[in-house]
C-alpha cells in the first residue's frame, strides 16, 4: 500500500501539519509527502500539448510526481482554505492533472491500471466554511484516479481551536488512515 500526500500549507508546523501528522502515523505501507510550497512546481499554462502526447510539455518536478501518482494507491489532500478554496500552491500542482483530463478524453485512453482512493483533510478558520474547497478537492482528486473518496476530515475555527487540540480532527484523521 502507497500513500501519497499533497501538502499544500505553508507552515510546516501549522493547523493542517498536525492532522497530517496523525494521518502519517497511522498508515500502514510506504507514504510519500509532496510539498507543494517547496516542490517548485509550475502550474498547467493550457499549451494542449497533453491533447496530443501522453505527457506534459512542462519538465519540472511534476514529471517525478506523475511517475508516483501512477505507483501509488491512495491520494490525500491536505490544505489550509483561503477564500473558501485549497490554497493556490496546492491548485498549482493540482493544475497539472490536467494531463490525466486529456488522456482520457482527447486521447481515449485511462491513465490509470487500477483505482485509487482519495482522502482530504482541510483546515479553515473564519467564517466561510469548507464546502467549496471539498468540492474542489473532489474533482481534483477524481482527476487523478481517485474512484473512491472518504469523507473529508475537517478543523473548522482554527483561529479560535487549533487543529491540534481539536480531538475530534484528529480522531477522524486517525479513521482516515
Amino acid at each position: 500500500m502507497k500513500t501519497l500526500i499533497f501538502f499544500g500549507s505553508p507552515h510546516k508546523n501549522g493547523d493542517c501539519a498536525a492532522l497530517m501528522e496523525v494521518l502519517t502515523g497511522r498508515l500502514i505501507g510506504e507514504k510519500k509527502v509532496i510539498d507543494c510550497w517547496a516542490e517548485g512546481i509550475s502550474p498547467c499554462c493550457d499549451c494542449r500539448f497533453c491533447q496530443k502526447e501522453r505527457s506534459c510539455a512542462i519538465n519540472d518536478g511534476m514529471t517525478e510526481v506523475y511517475q508516483e501518482i501512477s505507483g501509488c494507491d491512495s491520494i490525500v489532500l491536505v490544505s489550509p482554505v483561503y477564500f473558501c478554496q485549497p490554497t493556490g500552491r496546492l491548485l498549482d500542482v493540482c493544475s497539472r492533472f490536467q494531463k490525466y483530463y486529456s488522456e482520457r478524453t482527447f486521447l481515449g485512453s485511462e491513465p490509470f491500471s487500477k483505482p485509487k482512493k482519495g482522502g482530504i483533510i482541510l483546515t479553515a478558520g473564519g467564517s466561510g466554511g469548507i464546502s467549496s474547497a471539498e468540492a474542489t478537492c473532489r474533482l481534483l482528486l477524481r482527476s487523478a484516479g481517485a474512484r473512491e473518496v472518504f469523507p473529508a476530515v475537517s478543523s473548522a475555527g482554527t483561529d479560535k481551536l487549533p487543529a491540534k487540540l481539536d480531538k475530534a480532527a484528529l480522531e477522524r484523521s486517525a479513521e482516515l488512515a
